[in-house]
C-alpha cells in the first residue's frame, strides 16, 4: 500500500484507501448527482399538485394555438386494382431409380391473388386507400415437378367505412380479350408458336422454336371464384355494413403443366402455357355518407371548440377564421363498455347504437354557393352528413339572422344541383352511336372488345367520367341550432327569441329558413352551451340519438 499511496489511484479508485473511504463516497454521491442532472429536462425538487379534472378539461377546450393534431381526411378517390397473375405451368420429367426416361410429372400453376371489399363501422375517410393508389394482389406460383401444383397468390381484402359508393370507370380484362380473338383468329394460326403463351423447356435452343410444333392452344380458362365475382361495370352502395366480404377482381388461373400435352403425337411435351394476366379494373370510391352529425355555421363560431368538448378529438381551435380547412371527425362514444351506457339506443337495423360520428365543417361565407371562400368543396360535405346542427354565436348579433343567411345558401346550393341533376339526365337520354351502326355491349366479355360493321375496334374500358352522386336533398334532412357562447352576458334575449322563432316554424307559422317546399320542421330545438366551459353539451348526444333513429 505504501507504493500506492503515493500515486493517483485513492484517488480515482476510493476504495483502495481505506483511510479516504468516506471521502470516496462523497465524491461518488457528488458524480451521480450531477450526472442525473444532465439527464432530467425538469428538477426533481418541483412538487407539482395533481391536475384537477377542471383543469384539464379546460386545457383542453381551450388550447394552445399549436396544441392540435392534423386531420387526414378523404372522401372521394381513384384506385386501381390489378387482380394477380396466374402462375406458369411447369416441364417435369419423372426421374428415379432404373427410370431414366420417365413420364411427365410438372404440375400446373397457383391461381392469382384475389381483392375483396368490405364495408365496416369505425371507419370515416378514404385516405388510407388514396394513398395507395393502385392495389395488386399476389402473383401465383409456378408449377414444380413430382405434380406438385404451384400455391396460390395472396388475397387483398379493402375495408371502407359505410356508406361509400363503389363506382367503376374502367376495365381490362385480358382473357375476355383473348377469347374474342380466339373466335376470329383462323384456324391454321392456332396451332402456331406464341411466345406469350407457351413456355419450352430450359434446355431448348432458339432452333427449337422453329422447328418445334405445338398442340392447339387450350382455351381461356376461369377460375370457380370467379362465378361470384360482382358482374360488371361495378356500382355499389354500401350504405349498411357487410358481414362477408365482396368480391371486386378474380385472380387469374395458372397455365397447364405439360401431362396435359400428352398424346400420340407428343409423348414427352417439353412445353407447357403460361398463366393467365390478370384484370385491371379502376373504380372511384366515394363517400355518400360523411357522418351522422355534421356541424354548419359561420367561420369562427365555436364548432371545433364544441367538437372537442364532445369527443376525445384535437381539432385546431383559434380566435380567427377558417381554423379549419377540411373536416375534423370525431367520434361521441355512448357505451364504452364498462358499466352502464351513456345512452341506450338502437339503430333502424335493430343494432345497439354504442357511438355516432360528428364532422366539424368548415365555416360557411355569404355567396358560398358561388364558390367563395372554400366554396362548393365545402357545401358537398354538408349534404353527406345524416344530421344538421347549426352552430350560431349568440354573441355575435341576431342569431336568427345568422340562421337565415346560413340556411340561404343551402337552399342556392340545393337549386344549383338540381339544374346539374337535370343536365346529366337529359344528357344520358341522348342515343348516341359511332359510326352509325354501333353494338352496345351486354356482359362482361362483350363489353371487353367489340368492333362495329366498319370493323373499328372500340375499347370501352377507357376511363370515363361518371355523373355525381344523387343523394338526399339538404331541406329534407334533421336539423337543429346549437347556440354557443351562452355564458356571455346579454345573450339570453337572444336565445329567447330564436328559440321562438323555431317554434313558429314547426307550428308553420313562419316559413322555413331555406324558403323551400317540403322542407323538414318536425322537431326543432336550440341548445344553448358553452362549449369552452363544457357547460350544455351533455343534452346534444340525447337529442341527436334521437332524431338518427327517428
Amino acid at each position: 500500500m505504501s507504493r500506492v499511496s503515493g500515486s493517483l489511484l485513492p484517488f480515482l479508485y476510493p476504495c483502495l484507501d481505506p483511510t479516504g473511504l468516506r471521502v470516496g463516497k462523497s465524491t461518488l454521491r457528488f458524480f451521480h448527482q450531477h450526472r442525473s442532472k444532465r439527464y432530467n429536462s425538469t428538477p426533481p425538487t418541483l412538487q407539482h399538485p395533481e391536475p384537477t379534472e377542471q383543469a384539464t378539461t379546460s386545457s383542453n377546450l381551450n388550447p394552445a394555438p399549436d396544441d392540435y393534431a392534423r386531420t387526414i381526411f378523404t372522401d372521394k378517390c381513384q384506385l386501381t386494382l390489378a387482380a394477380g397473375s396466374g402462375g406458369h405451368g411447369c416441364i417435369s420429367f419423372l426421374r428415379e431409380k432404373f427410370i431414366a426416361d420417365g413420364p411427365a410429372n410438372g404440375g400446373d400453376g397457383g391461381s392469382g391473388g384475389n381483392i375483396y371489399i368490405q364495408a365496416i363501422r369505425g371507419e370515416t375517410s378514404l385516405h388510407k386507400l388514396a394513398r395507395r393508389g393502385i392495389v395488386k394482389a399476389g402473383r401465383g406460383k409456378h408449377g414444380q415437378g413430382k405434380g406438385k401444383g404451384g400455391q396460390r397468390g395472396e388475397d387483398v381484402l379493402l375495408q371502407v367505412p359505410v356508406g361509400t359508393v363503389i363506382r367503376e370507370t374502367a376495365r381490362h380484362d385480358p382473357v375476355a380479350e383473348e377469347e374474342q380473338n380466339s373466335r376470329d383468329a383462323p384456324d391454321e394460326v392456332r396451332g402456331q408458336w406464341r411466345r406469350d403463351k407457351w413456355v419450352l423447356y430450359p434446355s431448348s435452343v432458339p432452333s427449337d422454336y422453329a422447328a418445334m410444333e405445338f398442340p392447339d392452344l387450350p382455351r381461356s380458362r376461369k377460375s370457380g371464384i370467379a362465378l361470384s365475382q360482382i358482374p360488371a361495370p361495378i356500382n355499389l352502395d354500401l350504405a349498411e355494413p357487410t358481414e362477408t366480404p365482396m368480391l371486386l377482381a378474380a385472380g387469374a388461373v395458372g397455365g397447364l403443366g405439360n401431362p396435359h400435352f400428352v398424346s400420340k403425337t407428343f409423348p414427352k411435351p417439353k412445353f407447357a402455357t403460361k398463366g393467365d394476366p390478370g384484370m385491371t379494373v379502376t373504380l372511384e370510391l366515394e363517400l355518400k355518407l360523411l357522418a351522422d352529425v355534421g356541424f354548419v355555421g359561420l367561420p369562427n363560431a365555436g364548432k371545433s371548440t364544441l367538437l372537442r368538448a364532445m369527443s376525445r378529438s384535437r381539432a385546431r381551435v383559434g380566435s380567427w377564421a377558417f381554423t379549419t380547412l377540411q373536416p375534423n371527425i370525431g367520434t361521441v362514444v355512448l357505451d364504452n363498455h364498462q358499466g352502464r351506457p351513456q345512452l341506450s339506443a338502437t339503430r333502424g337495423t335493430g343494432e345497439l347504437r354504442t357511438y355516432f360520428s360528428v364532422a366539424d365543417i368548415p365555416g360557411l361565407i355569404p355567396d358560398a354557393h358561388k364558390d367563395r371562400g372554400l366554396g362548393l368543396g365545402f357545401l358537398r360535405h354538408v349534404e353527406r352528413a345524416q344530421v344538421l346542427a347549426f352552430v350560431v354565436d349568440l354573441g355575435a348579433g341576431d342569431a336568427i339572422e345568422a340562421l337565415k343567411n346560413l340556411w340561404r345558401e343551402l337552399a342556392a346550393f340545393e337549386n344549383l344541383r338540381g339544374m346539374e341533376t337535370n343536365a346529366q339526365t337529359e344528357s344520358r337520354m341522348i342515343d348516341w352511336k359511332a359510326f352509325g351502326s354501333s353494338p352496345s355491349p351486354t356482359s362482361a366479355e362483350d363489353a371487353a372488345v367489340s368492333k362495329n360493321q366498319s370493323g373499328v375496334m372500340i375499347s370501352p374500358s377507357a376511363s370515363q367520367q361518371l355523373p355525381d352522386l344523387l343523394l338526399k336533398p339538404i331541406s329534407t334532412k334533421p336539423w337543429f341550432v346549437v347556440a354557443t357562447k351562452a355564458d356571455l352576458e346579454g345573450t339570453q334575449e337572444n336565445f329567447v327569441q330564436l328559440q321562438q322563432y323555431l317554434e313558429a316554424i314547426m307550428a308553420r307559422d313562419e316559413d322555413h329558413p331555406s324558403g323551400l317546399k317540403n322542407a323538414w320542421r318536425d322537431k326543432l330545438t336550440a341548445i344553448p352551451v358553452s362549449a369552452i366551459r363544457g357547460e350544455g353539451v351533455d343534452r346534444i348526444p340525447e337529442w341527436t340519438v334521437s332524431l338518427l333513429d327517428d
